[in-house]
């Protein structure tokens, strides 16, 4: 059997049940109840469940439940007593759902009844049932309301996903077909001219003794076809520079997507401050693209391992650099906190090592994390690996 991960916090959480308990039992004692050595274990036992409440929540709750018995017999503590089956029940009901948490609260029903009921059944007949029944209750719809806040966070950002890997993938789509237009309308225009110059230098090339006339005649006609099909080449090519064209041949994750990212992010809570000053001068295509996919990258560990956390997104040009920072004030997790050897982090540091530049992320000092990288300005068509595996 494995043993549960023990982390510094679940100790904190111990060591603060253990000095509330501790509280009341030295300044507000039940009856002024005597204090022994046992009634001190009994606080330690009642606390330690906590450790595990997390991993195994279950366990925790039945223990810290049972462990009430002897302690509202041997020790003065009552009222902060069932803080550790608390925080057990709402961990049972975040991690495990509506099924298990509603009969974990139906079974602690009589139990609560059954320890009330040894200090006289008239004790039934009181505002105290309902109070400690309220006990079992709100943990349990606090850690159902937090479950599905989480599972409803995770679902908006796998759709916001997925709308964006649609997106690209209608776009490679669209640039699939006019590419293959293109390519159709050159063969055809060359192929013709080329054939028609090809018949025409061979009839020049015959009559250019026997009638100079017509040769020059048949030279004219060449010039003139191929001056027709360098205009038709001219046309068709332009269109893959054009900006409002029927099929977009640059990428559609740049940064003039940024404001779309935000309100999708936003609408799940996110806190998100967006400063963009990238200057007059556009960015080659290379790094906008990298820019952004960083920004994404983090945002979206920023809602997956701190859901609600105050984020600020910073992107400024510094002289031939285009500094990119995303730092988040952390808060509560829904998952594990990443430790910055993911794929997503990984994949960053390779795009941005393929541009020449450098990123760095980890832990802040003061709590959350923080993204930063730096891209040379002058990243163009040299990395068109880079550019090339992101239209892929």
């Amino acid at each position: 059997m494995t043993l549960p991960r023990i982390t510094l916090r679940d100790a904190a959480v111990v060591l603060a049940l253990l000095a509330a308990m501790a509280a009341e039992a030295l300044w507000f004692p039940f009856h002024d109840a005597p204090l022994t050595w046992a009634s001190w274990v009994l606080v330690v036992g009642t606390a330690l469940p906590a450790l595990v409440r997390r991993t195994h929540p279950g366990i925790a709750l039945a223990a810290s439940a049972a462990i009430l018995l002897p302690l509202t017999n041997l020790c003065p503590v009552i009222h902060t007593g069932p803080f550790a089956a608390m925080l057990a029940g709402y961990w049972l009901a975040r991690t495990r759902g509506t099924r298990v948490a509603v009969t974990a609260g139906v079974l602690l029903v009589p139990w609560v009844v059954f320890l009330m009921s040894r200090g006289g059944v008239d004790k039934l007949l009181t505002l105290d049932l309902p109070k400690n029944l309220a006990f079992i209750a709100l943990p349990i719809v606090l850690g159902l309301a937090a479950r599905y806040r989480s599972q409803s966070v995770q679902a908006l950002v796998e759709r916001a996903e997925e709308a964006e890997r649609g997106r690209e993938q209608e776009a490679l789509r669209r640039v699939g077909e006019e590419r293959l237009r293109i390519a159709r309308d050159v063969h055809d225009v060359v192929s013709h001219s080329m054939v028609a110059i090809i018949v025409q230098a061979g009839v020049g090339s015959h009559l250019m003794d026997a009638d100079p006339a017509t040769a020059r005649q048949t030279l004219l006609d060449i010039r003139r076809i191929s001056a027709e099909t360098l205009t038709d080449l001219r046309g068709i090519l332009g269109l893959l520079r054009e900006e409002d064209g029927e099929a977009a041949v640059e990428p559609t994750t740049t940064l003039a997507g940024l404001a779309d990212l935000a309100s999708t992010l936003q609408a799940t809570g996110l806190e998100l401050d967006l400063q963009v000053d990238v200057g007059d001068e556009p960015l080659s295509t290379t790094v906008d693209v990298t820019a952004y996919r960083i920004v994404q990258e983090a945002l979206t560990n920023v809602l997956r391992h701190a859901p609600g956390s105050a984020t600020r997104v910073r992107i400024v040009r510094i002289r031939d650099t285009l500094s990119v920072e995303v730092e988040d004030q952390g808060g509560q997790a829904s998952g594990a906190v990443p430790d910055g050897t993911g794929n997503g982090l990984r994949g960053l540091r390779e795009r941005v090592r393929a541009i020449g530049g450098q990123l760095d992320a980890g832990p802040r000092p003061e709590g959350g994390w923080l993204v930063r990288a730096r891209l040379p300005i002058a990243a163009s068509v040299h990395h068109a690996p880079a550019l090339a595996q992101e239209r892929a």
